[in-house]
């Protein structure tokens, strides 16, 4: 397997999680917009601090304008400046999509052009002054199709455990962020009671955002807690969507290519996630809901410090690669 069309796969995953992700958290943002009772400020401000682009965003628009629901979600949405908007993830996706297409096969190709194209097109942008939640639902819609048909069509070799270690790696960041949107709200009530009636939706919004809702409220009978709502996102081996589970999932990948003969491209990455894994088990037994925020930073420095250095490893075998082509060809 050649350097370049792993990096390809890689990426590629990672767009179309990133742009599900997106499309999750802002559905959630404005369904808690409406519900909480909140300050906008204190909705949306914290979907621009955990997104990483508050930074850009205020020195664009100013600091009050991540107060304002429907400036933040056009740049979310729409802005072509912006890397993690929903526009520029489906574009990557499909490009990167196109350079590989023999690769992933017609049905993958074909679903995630069609996804670029609706969104692209007027469609999308006439749902969206009429009925937003849909544009984001069919987003979501749109990259499940895409991720569903690699599970279901690729061969499951080299190509298809770059491309889901993207797309795991990628959730793993993303879910670190729709978690760490508890941080920078949960000071926004004032009295005990407002406490925690927003906890309480605050928990249950995040849970909806990474489609643990149902499954949380089977394992806990319908009770609703902190400490249920994190041991669950965090730490359940069972919800393909906990930090728990996608460490794991992702480790498993990495130690597969890193034994199929990539020349180490990948041996960097999966030792940290190795030990990513192994620092979580250390801290299921702590008080998790006190120093949840110091756990999230954490977990998401490692995760995008392993992408980083699967990508410098990708480079690498390529430099390593073209040297042995030339030193053959002389």
């Amino acid at each position: 397997m050649i350097s370049r069309v792993a990096d390809h796969c890689f990426w590629l995953g990672r767009y179309i999680e990133r742009a599900e992700s997106t499309a999750r958290l802002l559905q959630v943002t404005r369904a808690l917009a409406f519900d909480a009772e909140l300050p906008p400020l204190h909705c949306w401000r914290p979907l621009m601090i955990v997104s990483g682009q508050y930074p850009e965003f205020s020195g664009h628009f100013g600091a009050d304008a991540a107060g304002n629901g429907d400036i933040v979600q056009r740049y979310m949405t729409w802005a072509e400046e912006n890397p993690v908007s929903i526009r520029t993830s489906v574009r990557a996706a499909r490009e990167g999509a196109r350079s590989i297409r023999e690769v992933l096969g017609h049905e993958i190709w074909q679903a995630t052009n069609e996804l670029y194209l609706w969104f692209a097109g007027e469609e999308a942008a006439a749902s969206y002054v009429h009925d937003r939640d849909e544009v984001y639902r069919n987003v979501r819609r749109g990259t499940q199709l895409c991720l569903g048909l690699v599970r279901s069509t690729m061969l499951h070799d080299e190509p298809m455990d770059f491309l889901w270690l993207g797309v795991l790696l990628e959730r793993i960041g993303q879910t670190t962020r729709i978690l760490d949107m508890h941080h920078h709200i949960q000071g926004a009530a004032g009295s005990d009671g407002q406490q925690s009636l927003l906890q309480t939706a605050l928990w249950l919004s995040l849970l909806r955002a990474c489609s643990g809702f149902e499954a949380f409220m089977r394992r806990e009978r319908g009770r609703v807690s902190r400490e249920a709502a994190v041991s669950f996102l965090v730490f359940e081996a069972r919800f393909p969507r906990s930090l728990r589970y996608c460490v794991r999932s992702a480790l498993a990948l990495a130690r597969r290519l890193d034994l199929s003969g990539d020349k180490g491209a990948v041996t960097a990455a999966r030792v940290r996630l190795d030990a990513l894994d192994g620092w979580l088990d250390t801290q299921e037994p702590k008080d998790i809901p006190l120093t949840v925020h110091a756990l999230l930073t954490h977990v998401v420095d490692e995760a995008s410090i392993a992408c980083q250095e699967l990508q410098q490893g990708v480079e690498g075998a390529t430099t390593v690669a073209a040297r042995q082509k030339q030193e053959a060809a002389q």
